[in-house]
């Protein structure tokens, strides 16, 4: 869960930043872009190594692979806004601030809420991988640890127990994240609406 807060934190606050300024955009987003396409099976023993802590690694793994979706999302999503009501809000001398409250941020609601639900999955498989990674160097933490262990003494029943405790986190995590799309969209965006048909 702190990995998905981090990455909600500094994914929408880069792009808000972003948006704004197209030269750190342009200087700052390749780094998220290589973060992103970088294996994280190849990293994580890296980040284990630098972090020195093994809860911290986790945190810092699962983050890395949850925060791209919810940047790339949410900078498509202030980019969207449109275009004549920027132009509406120009005219009418609204602030940068104010354009960004008013209008950027709530075009993009739908948009950050997609790459959360992204998010929430990624971060799961991101905590997963780094505790393969780490359990493999003899910290037995949670569920990764414990398929591991169970797979080297072929005790399938408990790999199953695992990987189905696993799974229902994964399940609880996307249904949450739509819980909250559906909390926020339903009065006003179209694919929150129930339909009349």
């Amino acid at each position: 869960f702190m990995a998905l807060a981090a990455a909600v934190i500094v994914g929408v606050a880069l792009a808000v930043l972003f948006t704004q300024s197209k030269w750190l955009e342009m200087s700052l987003l390749p780094y998220a872009v290589v973060l992103q396409v970088t294996p994280i099976v190849a990293i994580a023993p890296l980040i284990i190594i630098w972090a020195g802590d093994i809860n911290l690694s986790l945190l810092i793994c699962a983050w890395i692979v949850a925060f791209f979706p919810i940047l790339s999302n949410t900078i498509l999503g202030l980019n969207s806004a449109d275009h004549n009501l920027v132009n509406l809000f120009q005219m009418y001398g609204a602030s940068r601030w104010q354009t960004l409250r008013h209008l950027k941020l709530p075009a993009a609601l739908p948009y950050f809420l997609a790459g959360l639900k992204i998010s929430g999955g990624l971060a799961l498989i991101g905590a997963v991988v780094a505790e393969f990674v780490a359990g493999t160097g003899g910290s037995a933490s949670g569920l990764a640890y414990r398929i591991l262990e169970a797979g080297y003494q072929l005790k399938i029943p408990r790999v199953f127990a695992a990987l189905l405790m696993i799974s229902l986190t994964g399940v609880a995590i996307f249904l949450v994240t739509s819980w909250i799309s559906w909390l926020l969209l339903r009065r006003w965006h179209e694919s929150a609406l129930k339909r009349e048909n």
